[in-house]
């Protein structure tokens, strides 16, 4: 007759394995002599192993790109999952920055616009995926757009030329993407200095 060492007793799972009824006893008495649970997890763990455990397990650290104390064995997936100091990129332009700062820098790119060559329109960036699956290469002739490449064919007006506003938002928008990149950069060196400074200190 086997007996399932686990299924007796909660002490015993360590071992997790068939044992035979006649040893059942002299085997529990040897888990609960050289086994311990954690306290945090409820593993069984040996109990020369226990603080070794609790170390590579349970002991608190703090992340080195957001200060956030936590313990050491999820610090692997903050880091490269939950941290908001974790460095990602732009899906529009490729740019890395800090995960925090992606949703707001994303809404300012995502609008930008780039010219579609098979319709000569131009696309916000953001509606370009979609654009590009339905284009069917005409232009499109009930939207007028100062931008689209047609316009130097409509009639212009006599006098001298006024500066079209999309003009003049495109340059203030692109204006805005550089100082908002600047910023980034400048505040992550700055961050990661003052890290520096207080692990050296």
């Amino acid at each position: 007759m086997q007996v399932h060492c686990s299924s007796l007793s909660r002490i015993t799972f360590f071992s997790d394995r068939a044992i035979p009824s006649s040893n059942i006893d002299l085997h529990y008495a040897h888990c609960f002599r050289n086994l311990k649970k954690c306290k945090i997890c409820g593993d069984m763990v040996p109990k020369k192993h226990a603080e070794e455990h609790f170390l590579n397990t349970h002991a608190p650290v703090a992340c080195s790109l957001c200060s956030e104390t936590m313990e050491r064995e999820i610090l692997a997936v903050h880091k490269g999952e939950n941290c908001p100091q974790r460095i990602v990129t732009c899906e529009f332009c490729e740019f890395p920055l800090p995960a925090v700062d992606l949703a707001e820098h994303q809404e300012v790119c995502g609008n930008r616009t780039e010219l579609c060559h098979m319709c000569n329109r131009y696309i916000r960036l953001r509606e370009r995926y979609n654009h590009e699956s339905r284009c069917t290469g005409l232009p499109d002739t009930t939207v007028e757009s100062s931008r689209d490449v047609r316009a130097p064919e409509r009639r212009q007006p006599q006098g001298p030329q006024r500066r079209q506003p999309q003009d003049f938002s495109r340059k203030r928008l692109i204006f805005t993407i550089a100082i908002t990149g600047i910023a980034v950069l400048l505040g992550s060196f700055l961050f990661q200095k003052k890290t520096e400074d207080s692990q050296v200190h």
